[in-house]
C-alpha cells in the first residue's frame, strides 16, 4: 500500500476548504477567462493556483507530491484568512466571493 505525503489534518482543511467540485471549479475558471481579454488558451483561463487546485483534486492522495502538499497548505492558509475557521454561508461583495471561487471555495454553499 503506498503511503501519503499528507498527513489527516491537511486533507481534511483541504477538502473543507475547496467545497466545489473539480467540475465546477474547470467551468467557474472558464467563465472567468471569457470575454474580450480571454486566454488564448481557454483550458488555462483562470488563476493559476485554481488550476493547481483542479490538479491536486485530480489526484490520488497517494500520488500527491510536496508541491501538491503547499497548493493544499496555501488554499487553506487563504480560504481560512478571508471566512475564519467554521464560515456560515455568506454572499460578501462579488470580488471577495470570485477572489474565493477562483481557489475553489464557494462561500454561499454550506460546509
Amino acid at each position: 500500500m503506498a503511503t501519503s505525503i499528507v498527513d489527516d489534518d491537511l486533507w481534511e482543511r483541504f477538502h473543507t476548504a475547496v467545497n466545489m467540485t473539480s467540475r465546477e471549479l474547470r467551468d467557474w475558471l472558464a467563465t472567468q477567462g471569457a470575454g474580450e481579454d480571454a486566454e488564448e488558451l481557454p483550458d488555462r483561463a483562470g488563476r493559476p493556483l485554481g488550476h493547481r487546485v483542479l490538479d491536486v483534486l485530480g489526484k490520488r492522495r497517494s500520488d500527491l507530491t510536496t508541491d501538491d502538499v503547499a497548493v493544499m497548505e496555501r488554499v487553506v492558509t487563504e480560504v481560512t484568512a478571508l471566512r475564519g475557521d467554521e464560515p456560515e454561508p455568506t454572499a460578501g461583495d462579488t470580488d471577495w466571493r470570485h477572489g474565493l471561487m477562483n481557489v475553489g471555495h464557494d462561500p454561499l454553499r454550506e460546509t
